[in-house]
């Protein structure tokens, strides 16, 4: 979802940074955090831009940049942003360039993905590149399209269930009859309906990956009947495995793809129809 610019907005995209970049509450993860802090700069906050621009001065989570760390502390520094203005001493005022938050997250992408893909077999890699390729396509982040792909098969394009879910992601005959995949033993097709999916069940569940998740195992009605995740331990670790692979709570999602489901709905929204 798109971030509404504001104080709000930026105090929440800080709160995360720094709750990423200290392992509060969460796994510690200093590429996140500056990409969080990033966002927070475009919004205007000074803390975030001495945050970001400490983790450029000390390399830390990002490549050190004096002169990128130069520029976040002199614009903390106008904003009165004192311990900023300490830190141009070390750094000079920069050249006015400011990291690309897109960039950022691109490469904490990139850094989670290879944890996933490290050790695969080549054959195994061949698969993972297809869902790298297809996933941007459909607007799914590639690291969540590797986890689901990573937790359903291991990339095993020849995998079966004993429920008769088939391929790299797993495909019930409903599922694939549903998002018009004719050959779930395709690789591509197998991939691509999975990917479709996803796309409608994060649209379905307003971009609530835990849900997402649950809803894929258990399916959507079962979410749907316990409110939540539902109660069945292999529901339970499977979200518990996506989650460890995709550590944010939300994704973007395209509202035009379905109806948000009616266990979101606020009790105003409900009493109104």
């Amino acid at each position: 979802m798109p971030v509404h610019a504001g104080p709000s907005a930026a105090a929440r995209l800080l709160a995360k940074g720094v709750a990423y970049e200290n392992g509060e509450g969460v796994e510690r993860d200093p590429l996140l955090a500056a990409s969080f802090y990033c966002r927070a700069v475009r919004l205007g906050s000074a803390e975030a831009m001495y945050a970001l621009g400490w983790m450029y001065a000390n390399g830390r989570g990002v490549a050190r940049d004096d002169d990128m760390a130069g520029t976040l502390f002199a614009r903390a520094a106008k904003k009165g942003h004192a311990q900023a203005r300490r830190m141009l001493r070390f750094t000079g005022p920069g050249k006015g360039r400011l990291p690309s938050c897109r960039g950022l997250a691109a490469a904490r992408s990139a850094e989670a993905g290879g944890r996933i893909l490290a050790g695969l077999p080549p054959m195994r890699r061949e698969v993972a590149d297809v869902v790298l390729e297809l996933a941007p396509g459909y607007g799914i982040d590639p690291q969540l399209a590797l986890a689901f792909a990573s937790v359903e098969s291991r990339f095993d394009p020849d995998a079966t269930s004993p429920r008769n879910a088939v391929g790299v992601m797993q495909l019930m005959p409903g599922t694939a009859e549903r998002f018009h995949v004719d050959d779930a033993r395709d690789m591509r097709q197998n991939v691509a309906g999975g990917l479709a999916y996803l796309r409608w069940l994060l649209a379905y569940f307003e971009g609530d990956v835990r849900l997402v998740a649950a809803a894929y195992n258990a399916g959507e009605g079962a979410v749907e009947r316990y409110r939540g995740v539902p109660p069945y331990p292999e529901t339970r670790a499977y979200v518990a495995r996506i989650t460890a692979w995709f550590r944010r709570q939300t994704h973007p999602y395209d509202r035009r793809v379905v109806d948000a489901s009616p266990m979101l709905r606020r009790p105003s929204e409900a009493s109104a129809r």
